[in-house]
């Protein structure tokens, strides 16, 4: 799996890799379909890699630098390849978003 190219979601979020390099680095930006912000959604800059396994189901992880809000996420996921040939993306994220206060550290990551 080469996470080049345009991804969706279920949400209708989508994820545009521009080049994965020889070592599996990779950059791209992010539009997400689903935000908690007032703020107008923006595609957001994000940077990774991923292991290049030759059975093709690779892992891979990314950070995503929300442009129009002041958070940030990860994902970590893995590329499975389905028994007719389609390459699905299963992904786990974190965001954490910016609080005011130490006191208020508990409720800025999701």
């Amino acid at each position: 799996c080469n996470l080049t190219g345009l991804w969706e979601n279920d949400l209708g979020s989508k994820m545009q890799v521009v080049k994965v390099d020889n070592e599996g680095n990779f950059s791209g930006m992010y539009h997400t379909a689903v935000s908690s912000t007032r703020n107008p959604i923006k595609p957001s800059p994000l940077v990774g890699s991923q292991h290049l396994d030759e059975d093709g189901q690779c892992t891979f992880g990314f950070t995503v630098n929300w442009n129009f809000s002041d958070s940030t996420a990860v994902f970590v996921g893995q590329c499975f390849t389905g028994d007719d040939g389609k390459e699905v993306l299963h992904t786990s994220w974190l965001l954490r978003e910016k609080v005011s206060s130490e006191q208020d550290d508990w409720k800025a990551t999701r």
